[in-house]
Order: structure tokens, then C-alpha cells, then sequence
């Protein structure tokens, strides 16, 4: 997609406005591509409605498909997923700007505020470098993920371009946290073979973790661990906060399922499962198991997971790890009497923290109120599974108890319109609907009011 801005009615629109709508023109494309008869199987035809839930699925890198996609969709229509799913990892104007470059052209400055508003930047500078280190950086983790994995399931397929097409399709899918797979079962086919788990959860981290921490990964890889770099302190938060949230995973579902799903399974089949569930819960949406056999408390944890969702700048959806944790931050700085959050030997501006608990109030109103919709609109499935189900699209995580392909039309644009969210982030959603900011020329006098 080639895009160049000239007439004045595109200037006034707001980058926010722009990227939201180059997404809607992504998803409109991506649909086109779907419905074409090349892309089905022979004899398999798709609705309308499954195309375009298929699509923005895989434009927001979610994974949640009320179709089987190995039994729907021909080798054409693969690579035409994993051509959607790569346009939505790395972002539709990172995509979008690499292609104009490669046609020789100057990105200006219309296109760089597009490529900070899509990559949630807070200033212009060295964009154009970052857009190149994260195409990058994700095309080299693909290749490497595709080799490895295609050359191991050779002991799995018959011949080597299947062997190849699996581990293709597999690397792409748990690098951008697409969720998808060709097997027809996601990883159940694989959930003795730690080997393969291990390589999708590695894939799953490094395209989640956010784009920033792997450059600022690499430059100090580069530097050969020099004491003279320093991590930013979005890195150092990013980095605690995932580890948290993954060690939380793992030992919640270890210990709900300690007599339940584990009852009867190996130390390492345990934590095997339990770590990776954890993991995918970040935004992957890949599972080695029947989610269905987990116990209730389970299910709410992973959707808890799945509503905070993966870091900012990252292939993930959600609330996002950092938001998240300056929040929490922020409560237990008041508990303590003081008022400004210090961690890292750092100081977090005020704006921050502004921002996150906006987020966070935003997010959870719209988590709340499409819980509340599906209910009402699918009124034969019981609570648990829709919850599970809109966290995972908030979250654009793709994982799910079944029951996407049962839902009627009405939920599906629900869950559409929050994977849409998802992608684009509740940051650009909160632009979109925002006026223009004006400077306050005067102030009332302030009054203090009762709180909690």
C-alpha cells in the first residue's frame, strides 16, 4: 500500500484519524482477499461475515476465527493470511513506508507522524531508522523461526515443502502473536514435543515484548554489554513487568490446577503446559490443550492476562504490560504517603501516570460494557466462555473455548469492533474521538471534594 497525502482534506484529518482509517482500508482489502475463490479450498466457500471477522482477526493479529482456517483455506489463502498478519505486526504505516522507500521515495514529515502515531512514538525523531530495525528485526526472527521449525517437522510431513509451509506459517504466526495455525488443532498435535513449544514461546515473547526493548536488546549486543549503555527505563519496566506477569501465570494455573487438570500428569508436563498457557496469554493464542479443561478460576486468570494484554509498541493488544504497571505503581505509592512514583532511579513524568489510569478506566469500561452486550446477544451461552472470549479479542490474543463459530452475527461485529481496538490501540482510539486540545486561558478557583 503506497501512500502520499496531497489534497487539504487529508491535511486536516489528525494522524490518529489517519492511521484509524488506513486500518479500515486494510481491513476492507484483506476481506477482498479472503472472499476470492483462489483462496478457498476447492468446494469450501466462506459468508461474508466469516471473511471480514477472518481478516481484521489477522490484520489485529488476534487469531480468533469462527472458521477452520487449515479446512477453509487453500496455500493461497494461507499466504494470504500471512501476508495480512505481517502488514498488522509491524503496523500498516511501517508496511506501508517500507514500500515507498523501496520505490525510491522521501518519507516526509506527514508520513513520519503517521509512523510515530502507529507505532505509539512520542516524538519524530529516528523513525525512519526504528521502522527499518523493526522490519528488520521481525523478518530475521521469522526467517530463523522458519527455518528451525521447518527443518525439525520434517519428522511430522511427508515432504519437505509442507515440513517448510507449516514452519513458515507457524514462525510468522507466534512472531506477530497471530494466533492462527494450519494444523486444525493450533499446538495439540505438538503437546509432548517440547521442542516446538519451546521455539513457539520464544517467538511469542520477542514479538510481544515490544519493538523498543529488542532494538535497545540489540544495541547492547552491539556495544558487547558495555557498562557504558544504559536500558531505558521503558525497557526496565516493560522487561519486570512481563516477567510478573508470566511467573503470575504459571504459578496461578499450577496451583488452581494442581487437583484438576494436573492431577494425574508429570512435574513437567505440568509446568509445560502452565507456562506456556501463560505465556500465549500475553497476546499469542496458541495453546497445547483443550482450554475447556481447565477449571473456572483458570479461565479468569488467563482472561485477566489476556485483558492486560502485551506491551506497548508490540505485536500485542490490551491494556498493555506498562500502562498497567504504573498504575499499580501509582497505588502503592499513595499507600506509602508519597506522591511521586521513583523506580530504576527514575522518576515518572506526571502525564504518565495521567494517562495510564485513563487507559485503564477506558479499557475496562469497554471490556465491561461488550461483556455485558454479548451476554444479552448470546443469551444460550453461559457467562464464563464470553468473558474469556472478549478478553481474548481486547487483548487480540485468539484464544478461545469454542465458541466463535456459534456466535450469531451481531456478537461477531462486537468482537470485530474490539479487535479493531485492540490493534489500534485505546491511545489512538481516545485521539480519534477527541477534540482539538485549546489552551485554558482562565482557571476557577479550585475546591477539594470527598474521595472514596
Amino acid at each position: 500500500m503506497i501512500i502520499k497525502w496531497k489534497s487539504k482534506k487529508e491535511l486536516k484529518l489528525s494522524p490518529f484519524q489517519l492511521i484509524v482509517l488506513l486500518y479500515l482500508t486494510g481491513a476492507v482489502f484483506s476481506s477482498i482477499l479472503l472472499l476470492l475463490p483462489v483462496a478457498h479450498k476447492s468446494g469450501v466457500d466462506i459468508t461474508f461475515i466469516n471473511a471480514v471477522f477472518v481478516a481484521v482477526s489477522a490484520l489485529s493479529v488476534t487469531g480468533l476465527s469462527p472458521v477452520n482456517v487449515a479446512d477453509t483455506f487453500s496455500t493461497t489463502g494461507y499466504f494470504f493470511i500471512m501476508l495480512i498478519l505481517q502488514v498488522g505486526g509491524v503496523g500498516i504505516m511501517t508496511f506501508s513506508s517500507m514500500l515507498w522507500i523501496l520505490f525510491g521515495k522521501r518519507i516526509g514529515i506527514r508520513e513520519r507522524q503517521l509512523i510515530m502515531a502507529d507505532q505509539n512514538r512520542i516524538d519524530l525523531n529516528g523513525l525512519v531508522k526504528l521502522m527499518r530495525e523493526i522490519v528488520l528485526l521481525i523478518l530475521t526472527i521469522e526467517a530463523i523461526g522458519a527455518i528451525i521449525l521447518g527443518i525439525y517437522f520434517t519428522q511430522y510431513y511427508p515432504t519437505l515443502s509442507e515440513s517448510f509451509l507449516h514452519g513458515l506459517f507457524a514462525s510468522i504466526s507466534a512472531t506477530t502473536n497471530g494466533g492462527f495455525d494450519i494444523t486444525g488443532a493450533s499446538l495439540l498435535p505438538f503437546s509432548n514435543d517440547y521442542f516446538v513449544q519451546f521455539v513457539n514461546a520464544i517467538l511469542i515473547i520477542l514479538g510481544a515484548i515490544g519493538f523498543p526493548v529488542l532494538i535497545e536488546v540489540k544495541d547492547f549486543i552491539t556495544y558487547r554489554g558495555s557498562k557504558k549503555y544504559q536500558f531505558s527505563l521503558f525497557t526496565k519496566i516493560t522487561v519486570t513487568m512481563y516477567t510478573i506477569l508470566v511467573i503470575i501465570g504459571t504459578a496461578g494455573i499450577f496451583f488452581f490446577e494442581r487437583h484438576h487438570f494436573f492431577l494425574n500428569k508429570m512435574w513437567h508436563e505440568s509446568l509445560s503446559y502452565a507456562s506456556f498457557q501463560s505465556i500465549a496469554a500475553r497476546s499469542g493464542g496458541l495453546t497445547t490443550m483443550d482450554l475447556t479443561d481447565f477449571s473456572s478460576p483458570t479461565l479468569i486468570l488467563l482472561s485477566i492476562l489476556m485483558f492486560i494484554g502485551a506491551s506497548p509498541s508490540s505485536v500485542g493488544g490490551g491494556l498493555r504490560t506498562t500502562t498497567v504497571a504504573i498504575a499499580v505503581l501509582s497505588v502503592f505509592t499513595f499507600a506509602r504517603g508519597k506522591n511521586t512514583i521513583k523506580i530504576f532511579n527514575r522518576e515518572v513524568h506526571p502525564i504518565d501516570v495521567h494517562r495510564s489510569f485513563v487507559v485503564v478506566l477506558t479499557g475496562t469500561f469497554i471490556w465491561g460494557l461488550s461483556i455485558m452486550f454479548m451476554s444479552y446477544l448470546e443469551p444460550d451461552i453461559s457467562l464464563l466462555p464470553l468473558l474469556y472470549e472478549v478478553s481474548s479479542a481486547f487483548g487480540t490474543t485468539g484464544s478461545s473455548l469454542g465458541i466463535t463459530s456459534h456466535l450469531d452475527t451481531p456478537a461477531k461485529i462486537i468482537l470485530i469492533v474490539l479487535m479493531f481496538i485492540g490493534r489500534i490501540g485505546l491511545f489512538s482510539l481516545l485521539f480519534l474521538i477527541r477534540g482539538k486540545e485549546i489552551k485554558e486561558s482562565y482557571h476557577y478557583p479550585k475546591e477539594r471534594i470527598l474521595i472514596g
